[in-house]
């Protein structure tokens, strides 16, 4: 493991604080029960799952400053703040593919809060193993950082040519084989994910989605854990951005939802992040990109992207 500033002080400090805080979440979900999230209550949590994560940097730095010295806390935590940014820009591809997901079976809204919370949970579980595996795999083969910068500017020139393109879900692997292999009932039983019809043990349509939810969240953790250690090496900062990311996904998702043709150009803007952390790591040990100006950059595509989507779309008419 690489020398990291977490010490298993902070690091069991953080641990109970995202146990909290998915707790905190997990209660109001079952206080409220199966309900639709409005648009205002999406942006009403996803600004507090923002401002949680801005004030854990900011404590960050404090804490840092008064034990490394203040240079040293600076940088860190810039490392923070930009692996934040580039794992929550990341995850909006994310919440697009859960979008089509929800579309094609057409999950009721009432619905979805709970697959999306139980979707959180395995994001975090696999993310933690992933950087735990890599943080190792780098501090053995310092070459693997130049395989993660070709994965990423593979998968960017990817969706840079696919961006228009709906993902052909009826000839997914995974729901094929599940289809084939496993009862499924032909209607949603409300929130359950299996129920008993005619003596036999189905899986609901409900229980496909919520695996296909985390199928997709390993396959993006596979490219936007990479961009984080093109930013830093030290994996409590890997593991901190990456999980208060997270943990704000399911109200980027209610927040999306109505209006994701509003952000037409936005996966456009996401290749071009992902082509330019790759290329960041594949010129690593040729000219080192200060992490301010990662930063700046990543913030300058996010933005032209969202800006010019909402410049060239039209609000879509109410009924």
């Amino acid at each position: 493991m690489p020398h990291s500033i977490g010490t298993p002080g902070l690091y069991a400090s953080f641990t109970v604080l995202v146990i909290v805080l998915l707790a905190v979440d997990f209660f109001m979900l079952k206080k409220e029960g199966a309900h639709t999230v409005s648009t205002g209550e999406a942006a009403g949590w996803s600004l507090v799952w923002v401002t949680i994560a801005l004030s854990f940097g900011a404590l960050f730095w404090w804490y840092l400053d008064g034990t490394i010295g203040e240079d040293a806390a600076r940088a860190r935590a810039l490392e923070y703040f930009t692996g934040y940014l580039i794992e929550k820009s990341l995850a909006v591809d994310n919440v697009f593919v859960w979008i089509t997901l929800f579309q094609y079976f057409a999950v009721p809204a009432a619905l979805q809060k709970r697959v999306l919370l139980y979707g959180v949970l395995g994001a975090i579980l696999m993310r933690a193993v992933l950087i735990y595996l890599g943080a190792i795999l780098l501090a053995h083969f310092h070459w693997i950082l130049y395989l993660f910068g070709l994965l990423l500017l593979a998968t960017g020139v990817k969706m840079l040519l696919f961006a228009g393109h709906e993902p052909a879900l009826a000839k997914n692997p995974v729901l094929r084989w599940m289809r084939g292999h496993l009862r499924v009932s032909e209607h949603y039983h409300g929130e359950r994910f299996f129920v008993v019809l005619e003596g036999l043990r189905h899986a609901t349509p409900l229980f496909l989605v919520l695996v296909l939810v985390e199928v997709t969240d390993l396959i993006f953790a596979v490219d936007s854990i990479p961009a984080i250690f093109a930013v830093t090496g030290d994996p409590f900062i890997v593991f901190t951005s990456n999980i208060f990311a997270i943990l704000g996904l399911r109200a980027m998702y209610f927040l999306l939802a109505d209006m994701a043709q509003r952000f037409h150009l936005l996966k456009y803007g996401l290749a071009g992040i992902l082509i330019f952390i790759g290329a960041k790591m594949l010129l690593l040990d040729v000219y080192k990109i200060p992490v301010g100006v990662a930063l700046g950059v990543v913030g300058l595509i996010l933005a032209v992207a969202v800006a010019a989507s909402l410049l060239t779309s039209k609000p879509a008419r109410r009924p």
